[in-house]
């Protein structure tokens, strides 16, 4: 009888984190959670997972972490240091005997992409594919989760804007991203071994149709009001959201408006989730609740 392998969760009190370890639930496999601090424990300790505090900025307090683990799921959060940060975690890895990192990258992570994080993460990607242990690599397009953000605007006033523009993104659910993760964990490391999976919803939309689809999902019409760039960071930074991650939001969002990423799907959620990835209108009803006042 083989003994089930153990998975650290980075990230672990992140959305597709979160999901992870709901999607894993019930499978042969032990949870070990990473949280920077016990106060957050509670989440992943839900999931059955063993929590352990530590901090991917401190390298030295990875070891315990990593002790005994086969498989790693890497989740950088985003900003300067990420690469930092992902360098931390593998080497870490492999001082503890890891066999397979699976890291969630992004869409168009690339040197020469027209955004920080894209470049930031192509340093990361091709660090983890030299490390030496088996690797998967999974950029996905848009988060639909990223709407609820927008949820307050909705509620109040049935408007919501962006700096996108007309962009027709192939955007995914995050709960999607996380049911592919947790199919190449349980596969065997050789099984994804190498491969580089871009991940999308089953057809690009606009955020007209998307307000078109909300509004079929809340029973009144709701509508996307495009803003500039100056608008948006205003907002942003007004919400106390830190500059380093306005400035690289607006580099997306110039990059997509522009064209960047537009119209681009392909059938590899599909294929991972063996049903086809959820669609804007699916991500509507079920979150609807998030987008109604009182």
């Amino acid at each position: 009888m083989t003994m089930p392998r153990t998975v650290l969760i980075t990230g672990a009190t992140g959305t597709v984190s979160t999901a992870l370890m709901h999607a894993l639930q019930g499978a042969d496999v032990r949870l070990r959670a990473l949280v920077r601090d016990e106060s957050t424990a509670a989440g992943p300790r839900a999931y059955g997972a063993e929590v352990v505090v530590g901090d991917l900025d401190d390298a030295r307090s990875l070891p315990a972490a990593f002790a005994g683990v086969q498989d790693v799921w890497l989740l950088t959060p985003n900003g300067p240091r990420a690469p930092e940060h992902n360098m931390n975690a593998v080497w870490a890895a492999r001082q503890a005997g890891a066999e397979r990192i699976v890291r969630l990258s992004v869409v168009g992570a690339a040197h020469d992409a027209p955004n920080r994080s894209g470049r930031l993460h192509a340093l990361s990607d091709r660090e983890t594919e030299q490390s030496g242990l088996r690797w998967t690599i999974l950029r996905p397009h848009w988060f639909m989760q990223n709407l609820l953000n927008e949820a307050g605007d909705i509620a109040a006033g049935d408007t919501f804007s962006l700096n996108l523009a007309s962009a027709r993104i192939g955007m995914i659910d995050a709960r999607d991203i996380a049911e592919c993760a947790a199919r190449v964990l349980l596969d065997t490391p050789d099984h994804h071994h190498g491969r580089t999976y871009t991940l999308t919803g089953p057809r690009a939309v606009t955020f007209d149709e998307v307000a078109e689809r909300m509004s079929r999902a809340l029973g009144r019409p709701i509508t996307y009001v495009p803003v500039d760039d100056e608008a948006k960071r205003n907002t942003l930074l007004g919400y106390g959201v830190p500059a380093w991650i306005v400035d690289m939001l607006e580099e997306y969002a110039r990059a997509y408006a522009a064209g960047w990423s537009n119209n681009l799907t392909t059938e590899t959620a599909a294929e991972l989730l063996g049903r086809p990835p959820r669609d804007i209108g699916d991500f509507a009803r079920d979150h609807a609740a998030a987008f109604r006042s009182g």
